[in-house]
């Protein structure tokens, strides 16, 4: 016989597995249920034997039996209204603690007013009803948290596990304690607390010894057979981070970290989130303070397109501006892979729009058709020594598609304009430097009067792609040489996402033809980043990875700044942003400058450009203009073909007699 199942069965199968659920549950609630009824009980008729000394006159026994049936009623309708019932009671927190409080208060206040209320003789006496609601409520709160006591008093019976020390007694590192005491299976072993704050040393958290400061470290886990440390303080700025460090090295533990405040992903802390330290936590600052309402007004409901929108500093605006409510954003790359990338991580819908910004028919038609309103131009070539080898790239890229962006912008009517711009900006010394200072003066120069336009000129941002630190942790895991150009170098740094926060509280403080630069901190030196790089990989500089000096590169400079001496700075309402007043630029010598760029980038003559670049940044330049000299007069330069130089500032063109 041929036996085909129904295809109902597997329906009465879902069926009934949901009717055992439920009466699995049932069960458990009617045991509780059951337990409260034994527990109120036995709560009132103790207190009653108390209440007459051990002898209740036979009189009383009679009304005490009709206010016990009405209490039993109102205890188990208080609990099942606040929730006591159908909870997973091993992992009570203090919510659940506050609910079995409160239904004990309204089992209280409901039988004291019906005992005052309600007409005829009291059932039972005034302190019965007082001291027994009490005494319920606490049999109801042990019966229901015995499973958590009981596991955090076998903490000390618990088979052995990974011991851990953690760093801060605060909210944060209270949290990472009761996961590890609630959670005796993971096998993680709270053994001691440090913590700075004298109050707390000496004393207990949780049943764990707080044993010292940070500092003391090394000599209070002695003897400890402490395995792992664990900075729980998510607001510890790097100064802390660093102490911290020390004296995991000096005590040759590991050191784990949770994240900051902004990188946390909920305010319930847990193990989950302690991760390995990275170089960030060490070079980054305190932690950044933003006016969000500020950035909420200027991008929220408004369309905002973002160029380079592939890159480091391009996808992290865009994860930022999306979480901020705008109508719609568009996300411009000419990598199609870093846009698909950075498009799959953001928050909402957007618009992917693959192009390059050199194309100047694909920028007005694609600004015509989405008419933005706040633009982020962070296309850009920023690699020095890269662009010392390809300038003609720089200026079609960085100084070209520049021009191209403000007047596609200027064209479409954009609100906002912001340029991210660079510290190697300053006093260039090289083609990537002096493309940027060109895009600050295009975007002064070209921005109309009707739009908001700025520029924010910051450092190197940790772990951008081709950065010092991914190259670092690349050459660390081929076993070495470390290179580093030179010993004395030294950096600013700042995180991806400190960067991007500064950069949209710096546009919404725009007010038009700005330059704003963002406080850094200390420079780092390279050569101790390195160092610091290779401790973290567990090994020794020097005796197992090689640390080798190579020489300043073409177009490097040893110290970099964010401001040139003769620019006038003044402070903000931001601590961290500083708005610097730019000089005037001549729109018609620029323009001429630019168009002879144009030239010899398209005839791809490097080396004439790339002299012609620094020469139009630093203010003061030399063009090939036909223009007729006076008699008796020649070029100043070696090449009389060169034409003759032009001062920026003053915006007069500067001959020399050949007689002189």
């Amino acid at each position: 016989m041929n036996h085909q199942r129904s295809p109902n069965t597997p329906r009465r199968h879902v069926r009934w597995a949901r009717v055992a659920s439920l009466a699995a549950q049932m069960r458990a609630d009617l045991l509780f249920a059951t337990f409260d009824l034994v527990l109120v009980s036995a709560a009132y008729i103790g207190v009653m034997v108390l209440r007459f000394d051990g002898t209740v006159p036979s009189r009383n026994w009679d009304g005490f039996y009709q206010f016990l049936v009405v209490a039993l009623v109102v205890h188990l309708s208080s609990n099942w209204a606040w929730g006591l019932y159908g909870r997973l009671w091993r992992h009570a927190s203090i919510q659940e603690a506050r609910q079995v409080v409160l239904a004990g208060g309204t089992s209280l206040t409901t039988l004291l007013v019906a005992d005052l209320v309600l007409p005829g003789r009291r059932l039972a006496p005034f302190s019965v009803v007082l001291l027994g609601a009490t005494v319920a409520t606490m049999l109801a709160g042990a019966s229901r948290f015995q499973s958590r006591l009981f596991a955090f008093n076998r903490r000390s019976d618990a088979p052995p596990g990974l011991r851990i020390a953690i760093v801060g007694a605060g909210e944060a590192g209270a949290a990472i304690l009761r996961d590890m005491l609630g959670n005796p299976g993971a096998g993680l072993v709270p053994v001691a607390v440090l913590d700075d704050d004298p109050r707390a040393q000496g004393r207990k958290l949780m049943g764990v010894p707080v044993v010292g400061g940070i500092d003391d470290l090394p000599s209070a886990l002695t003897g400890l057979e402490v395995h792992q440390v664990v900075l729980a303080i998510p607001s510890a700025d790097h100064s802390v981070v660093r102490r911290a460090v020390h004296a995991a090295e000096v005590a040759g533990l590991p050191l784990r970290v949770l994240p900051s405040v902004a990188d946390l992903m909920n305010a319930r802390v847990s193990m989950r989130d302690v991760r390995d330290l990275r170089i960030e936590d060490l070079l980054g600052r305190q932690q950044v303070t933003t006016d969000l309402d500020a950035v909420r007004r200027l991008l929220e409901g408004r369309r905002v397109l973002i160029t380079g929108a592939g890159g480091s500093i391009g996808s992290e605006i865009a994860r930022q501006v999306s979480s901020l409510g705008p109508s719609a954003l568009i996300l411009v790359d000419h990598d199609e892979t870093h846009l698909y990338e950075v498009a799959a991580s953001v928050e909402g819908p957007v618009v992917e729009l693959l192009g390059d910004i050199r194309d100047a028919a694909l920028l007005d038609a694609l600004f015509d058709r989405h008419r933005p309103q706040v633009v982020f131009h962070a296309a850009a070539h920023k690699h020095v020594p890269l662009l010392e080898d390809h300038p003609c790239e720089a200026v079609t890229t960085n100084v070209l598609g520049t021009r191209t962006v403000v007047r596609a912008a200027k064209r479409a009517g954009v609100e906002r304009f912001v340029f991210i711009s660079t510290d190697k900006a300053v006093r260039p010394v090289n083609v990537m430097g002096a493309s940027k200072r060109l895009g600050e003066q295009i975007m002064l120069a070209e921005s109309p009067d009707d739009t908001v336009c700025c520029a924010v000129r910051f450092g190197n941002v940790l772990g951008s792609r081709g950065s010092v630190v991914p190259t670092f942790m690349r050459q660390i895991a081929a076993g070495g040489p470390v290179t580093v150009t030179d010993a004395r170098m030294t950096r600013f740094f700042m995180s991806v996402h400190e960067s991007v926060q500064l950069v949209l509280q710096a546009a919404a403080l725009a007010t038009g033809g700005d330059i704003f630069i963002l406080e850094m901190g200390t420079p780092v030196r390279i050569l101790d980043l390195a160092q610091r790089m290779i401790r973290f990989s567990g090994r020794r500089a020097g005796a197992d990875i090689e640390i080798r000096v190579t020489g300043v590169r073409p177009g490097e400079k040893l110290t970099e700044e964010l401001c040139a001496p003769e620019e006038q700075s003044e402070p903000t309402v931001h601590p961290s942003i500083v708005r610097v007043k730019p000089d005037r630029v001549d729109n018609e010598l620029l323009s001429a400058g630019l168009a002879r760029l144009e030239e010899l980038a398209g005839c791809n003559r490097n080396d004439e450009a790339a002299h012609l670049l620094l020469d139009l940044a630093r203010g003061a330049w030399a063009l090939d203009l036909e223009v007729e000299a006076p008699a008796g007069i020649t070029s100043i330069n070696d090449d009389p073909n060169m034409g003759f130089v032009v001062d920026l500032v003053n915006g007069k063109p500067n001959w020399t007699s050949s007689s002189t």
